[in-house]
């Protein structure tokens, strides 16, 4: 984390929950992938991997969560904000992690945006306005 960030005025508990939320993903993401085996030559010695970073921007901060898990799959990329959507198995997931991130995000002014590729991994990116 840079100690060098701009303040950003913020509920600490609504951040929090959204950046706990986007790594227990990320750490799902790349378990199940540890656990789904090589598929493929070049699974072979996969290393799990999340990295939380943060950065100033323009005009606040960047927080990005990213793993090299599965990665979302294109058909779903579109439904992954909506309330009790989920990929998980039931009794696993609510479908409301990344539904109530995106609600404490826009309550903050902020954005968050997310890149993925299936097989390679994801990157969440929140976006929040200097105060």
């Amino acid at each position: 984390m840079d100690p060098n960030l701009p303040m950003v005025n913020v509920v600490a508990s609504g951040i929090g929950r959204v950046i706990l939320n986007l790594v227990n993903n990320a750490f799902y993401a790349v378990d199940e992938k540890a656990k789904s085996g090589p598929d493929n030559h070049s699974d072979e010695g996969y290393q799990p991997e999340v990295l939380v970073s943060t950065k100033k921007t323009e005009n606040g901060i960047e927080i990005s969560v990213k793993d090299n898990g599965k990665g979302i799959p294109e058909s779903i990329k579109d439904k992954i904000l909506q309330p009790f959507f989920t990929t998980k198995p039931t009794g696993q997931g609510t479908g409301l992690g990344l539904s109530l991130s995106y609600d404490i995000i826009k309550a903050h002014q902020g954005e968050i945006k997310m890149e993925s590729t299936e097989g390679l991994g994801t990157t969440f990116k929140i976006y929040l306005p200097m105060s």
